[in-house]
């Protein structure tokens, strides 16, 4: 069996596929890879189902020997990666041969690097799925981010080495955007029109707290119509919650499933990946979006995905 020897872990890698839905009755959260896009399409470089279990980097990549060699790819964000010396193309399957070594630095841009080789990385499922959840310790492996010596097991791989890419104009359609996109919250009456004016004309920072349960924003404070208490309820991936602060927080992979918080807005499915690749001081505004337009981005978003256009061979 093939493995994956870590020299160095970088600063939060761990291991990642698409999530474990389904199981926040439970109070468990989805975890998954933070740009699941990104994941995606990687995997399709490499020849894996699209949710194939990965590593994901954050900010800064590591440093990974491959003994027996692997078929490998990265997406997301630019980490300045090497294979020994040689620059890797971003978006673009590769070979290693047995022994080379994969270094990655820091980011270039955006926040989260996704590593797939073909096969998979290979760890004892927890309710269904790979993902590590950082803040219980469980899935992935041993429930953690990745350490110094680890060696991680690659599945089995079938496939002859195919050199495949990324259409550049999907790549573009895909890429960061400043703008996030946003259909109305459940309590979005609770706030005033100056509120609402604030909050969509306004640009907000990304917060040094921020992680993957959620993302602090700094910038116009938003202020509720009176002083309602709500019944704590159930709340959706990328809620934008607004706590007594006033500094609303964009509710992420490993978000609470539930939540007290009046919600004035939530992130469109088609723009989820994005949030994953903000970088803490990285800006952004949002754009208010009717929940039919958010389905028809997320439709031509997976139209996207499923086009024959979007690897090239």
């Amino acid at each position: 069996m093939s493995t994956i020897l870590v020299e160095a872990p970088g600063l939060q890698t761990t291991v990642q596929d698409l999530g474990r839905n389904g199981f926040g009755p439970l109070g468990i959260s989805p975890s998954g890879a933070a740009d699941p896009i990104s994941l995606r399409l990687g995997n399709r470089l490499v020849g894996n189902d699209e949710g194939a279990a990965g590593l994901e980097m954050m900010l800064l990549g590591g440093t990974f020997v491959f003994p027996e060699g692997a078929i490998l790819a990265l997406a997301g964000s630019d980490f300045g990666a090497l294979l020994d010396d040689v620059r890797l193309e971003a978006r673009t399957a590769v070979e290693a041969r047995p022994g080379q070594t994969l270094r990655l630095g820091p980011t270039r841009s955006g926040a989260r690097s996704y590593l797939c080789v073909q096969g998979g990385i290979s760890v004892e499922l927890f309710l269904g799925s790979a993902s590590t959840h950082i803040l219980s310790g469980l899935g992935g492996y041993q429930g953690r981010a990745l350490r110094k010596r680890d060696v991680l097991r690659i599945g089995s791989a079938t496939k002859s080495f195919r050199r495949r890419t990324i259409a550049p104009q999907a790549s573009e359609q895909l890429s960061e955007r400043s703008v996030l996109r946003v259909t109305p919250g459940p309590q979005v009456d609770w706030f005033a029109e100056r509120a609402l004016h604030s909050f969509y004309t306004g640009t907000y920072r990304v917060g040094e707290q921020s992680n993957r349960m959620g993302l602090r924003l700094e910038g116009a404070t938003i202020t509720q119509q009176g002083a309602g208490e709500m019944i704590t309820e159930g709340v959706s991936l990328g809620a934008i919650q607004v706590p007594a602060g006033g500094s609303p927080i964009i509710l992420f992979v490993e978000q609470q499933t539930t939540g007290g918080y009046p919600k004035i807005a939530n992130v469109i499915s088609a723009d989820l990946h994005r949030v994953g690749q903000l970088r803490p001081r990285d800006e952004i505004r949002f754009e208010l979006v009717s929940v039919d337009q958010a389905r028809r981005l997320l439709i031509e978003q997976e139209e996207l995905l499923a086009s024959r256009e979007l690897i090239l061979e």
